[in-house]
């Protein structure tokens, strides 16, 4: 999920208008990396002359904000789409089941430890000292710029060429993130465009090959969850609690088919 869903509503019901003539699949995606690397530089470049406390603070502004994002992501819980889709006391159970079943797959898979590893071997190939925040700059900004909702929403879009206009929206937010994020957290955020490229590059794919997949009930399931991802990574952000994003980072398949199946079978 990318920083924050304020206005996903809206964006994703552009449909084909706007961009929809887009000049390749994947263009959205390639605006979106050359936001977060281009957002990044600036934030480094500006942070080099911002002080340790300044830098503290840019980050709690964007713990806050995220949780800010998470409150709008959470609204299609009691939307009528999603909760007339399910049967009574089911759209909570499937926002926690996903979450419970996606968490042990996550856990069983170790992908938080994964993603740290991953996060590590970078910070050596490029060289930043081990005192430097180049790990928790990647980990942090991957799971903010590729979990969202709207960025597999939006690259599905591009792959069935219906227009660009969520991912132009998610680049616009990614860029202030990326340079916020950057001037505390340094050239890891700036990294994190490449599990963002391969990430929404597959739902761009997906997108090309099978067009409309989810009905709008598992788009909302799928939504919430990232919400509730979100709130992880503001409480992280925040110092509150670090609780391991990375391991539900698979929730957020399971909902969408968590809901089918409750809405196709009870």
């Amino acid at each position: 999920m990318h920083l924050m869903t304020l206005g996903e509503s809206s964006a994703t019901s552009c449909g084909a208008s706007g961009y929809s003539s887009t000049m390749f699949p994947g263009i959205g995606t390639l605006i979106n990396v050359v936001a977060i690397i281009g957002g990044a530089g600036l934030g480094i470049f500006v942070g080099h002359r911002l002080s340790v406390k300044t830098r503290t603070l840019l980050t709690d502004v964007l713990g806050l904000a995220t949780l800010l994002g998470a409150a709008s992501a959470l609204i299609p819980m009691w939307s009528s789409r999603y909760v007339e889709s399910l049967p009574t006391g089911w759209p909570l159970l499937v926002v926690l089941g996903s979450l419970i079943f996606g968490g042990l797959i996550g856990s069983a898979l170790g992908l938080e430890d994964r993603l740290d590893h991953l996060g590590e071997n970078l910070r050596k190939k490029f060289k930043a000292s081990q005192e430097s925040p180049f790990v928790e700059g990647f980990v942090t900004a991957s799971l903010l710029f590729a979990i969202g909702p709207l960025a597999i929403l939006g690259s599905i879009s591009d792959g069935m060429s219906n227009g660009i206009d969520q991912l132009l929206l998610k680049s616009t937010l990614d860029f202030f993130a990326a340079m916020a994020f950057a001037s505390s957290l340094g050239w890891g955020v700036a990294v994190a465009a490449l599990p963002v490229a391969l990430s929404q590059g597959f739902w761009t794919v997906i997108g090309l090959a099978l067009g409309e997949i989810l009905e709008g009930y598992q788009v909302d399931a799928m939504t919430i969850v990232g919400g509730v991802l979100l709130i992880g990574i503001g409480l992280r952000l925040l110092n509150i609690k670090q609780v391991a994003v990375g391991n539900l980072l698979p929730a957020l398949a399971v909902a969408p088919l968590l809901a089918m199946l409750v809405h196709s079978f009870i």
